[in-house]
């Protein structure tokens, strides 16, 4: 029996209870936030088709999945944190999730390697019941309770 595979996205959930059934396309996400918790975990699992088929049509790149290959083969992500969310409820049409990802640069070596923080406020759209990752402004560095504080 395999041990239980605990969901990347930090839910405290098990990943087949979680983000799979989003993954497979079981399931849709029910909002921005677990559109945004969802992505998280398919950057950790590798899952390029889900990342592309959840952003909107009108802001994917003919690059998009060479662009994904390079970031998964330089880093490996280590935890979500939601800060804020704005709407994205199942019945509104827009939602804002903040929040930032934690990883580290899989070419660094040594003891010292460096906890990096993506912080970002994501745009979602919501189309045929559907969630759709639009964009996102990038947003300084914050300290996340229990952590130290990350370098600029």
């Amino acid at each position: 029996m395999s041990a239980p595979n605990p969901c990347p996205c930090g839910s405290n959930k098990l990943y087949t209870e979680c983000c799979e059934p989003y993954h497979t396309g079981v399931a849709v996400a029910p909002t921005a936030e677990a559109l945004m918790r969802s992505r998280y975990s398919a950057f950790c699992k590798r899952d390029i088709d889900y990342i592309v088929r959840t952003r909107h049509a009108s802001t994917r790149k003919n690059d998009d999945r060479r662009s994904l290959r390079q970031t998964f083969n330089l880093t490996h992500w280590i935890g979500l944190t939601i800060l804020k969310t704005q709407k994205g409820q199942p019945k509104d049409k827009k939602g804002v999730v903040e929040y930032v990802a934690e990883c580290r640069d899989t070419q660094a070596q040594g003891f010292n390697v460096e906890v990096k923080q993506l912080h970002e406020k994501s745009r979602f759209v919501k189309e045929d019941d559907q969630w759709f990752y639009v964009g996102g402004e990038l947003l300084p560095p914050v300290k996340l309770p229990g952590k130290k504080a990350p370098k600029k």
